[in-house]
Formats: C-alpha cells, sequence, structure tokens
C-alpha cells in the first residue's frame, strides 16, 4: 500500500490508539506521517512551463538539451522531466523482439521470388505524433514495384480506417 494511503488510515483522535501505535501497525515512520511536502517554487513552475512548451517543439531532446536550453543544470533538468513525466522520445532497443509466450508464425515468403507487380502485398500500420496526440497511419504496399497502394489516416486505433486503406 502506498504511503498516502497509510496515512489516511490513520486517525489522530482515535480514543484507544495512540498516532505512534497506529504507525507502527501500519509499519509507517512517524515521521513520514507528519512529513508536509514543500510546494514547488515560483522559479521551478515558471521552468515547467518552459520545460513542457519545448518538449511540445521537440519531444527528441533529452536531459543534457534541455538543460542546455533552459540555462540549468543537468540534474535539475531530469528532476523537472521526471516531475512532470516527459521522456526523450526516440527508438528504444528491442522493440522488435517477441514477447514470451507469443506465437511465432512462420514466415511465407522465404525463397519466394517477387518478379512481378500485385504478386506480394503488405500492410503496416505506424503512428504519427501531432500536438495534440497521435494519428495512426495504415498503407498497404505492393512490394515488387514499392508503391504505395493505399493509406489512410485517424485519431483512432479500429479496424474501419484499416480496412478504409484496402479500398
Amino acid at each position: 500500500m502506498p504511503v498516502e494511503g497509510k496515512r489516511r488510515w490513520i486517525e489522530p483522535d482515535h480514543p484507544e490508539l495512540s498516532v505512534q501505535r497506529q504507525c507502527q501497525l501500519l509499519d509507517l515512520p512517524r515521521s513520514t506521517y507528519y512529513y508536509k511536502p514543500s510546494p514547488e517554487t515560483a522559479e521551478n513552475l515558471a521552468l515547467l512551463r518552459k520545460l513542457d512548451e519545448l518538449y511540445m517543439e521537440r519531444p527528441f531532446f533529452g536531459s543534457r538539451r534541455m538543460a542546455f536550453e533552459l540555462a540549468v543544470n543537468r540534474k535539475r533538468a531530469q528532476r523537472l522531466m521526471r516531475l512532470a513525466g516527459i521522456e526523450a522520445l526516440y527508438p528504444k532497443p528491442d522493440t522488435s523482439r517477441a514477447a514470451p509466450g507469443h506465437k511465432i508464425y512462420p514466415y511465407l515468403l522465404r525463397g519466394v521470388e517477387i518478379d512481378r507487380p500485385n504478386q506480394v502485398w503488405s500492410t503496416d500500420i505506424t503512428y504519427i505524433p501531432m500536438r495534440g496526440g497521435f494519428l495512426y497511419l495504415a498503407a498497404v504496399m505492393d512490394w515488387h514495384s514499392r508503391f504505395v497502394l493505399g493509406w489512410e489516416l485517424s485519431n483512432t486505433m479500429d479496424t474501419g480506417f484499416c480496412l478504409a486503406a484496402l479500398v
């Protein structure tokens, strides 16, 4: 149970149990019960606003570049990014590795020579980051000519826009 949940269980005016005993029963240090976190300073709030604006313009900036742009220490930039829930967008390692337990389908095109149009098509869905969220792009491509045969954009990940890309 998180600390805030444990704090809510303590009754300071309990007729039989002292705050000390209640903290012992909940395995919560008394200092943690009495601790009042200090609010962020006005300077940090201004930096958080600048950080958010900068992140909307350049979401690929990490803490080093953010620290340079904000003219603050890198550790301060890291703390503010963590506080705001901001992380640089970049390709993470092992994004194509299958999760344990997932079925692995055989590759049916191994050894097949693709020598004419409309012999093999493929489709893919990807997302495009936008200022207010994401747009999803579904595309159908001919492997021989490398032409995009159809595509569709959507703001939701449903089957309808995927089928519309085939038409």
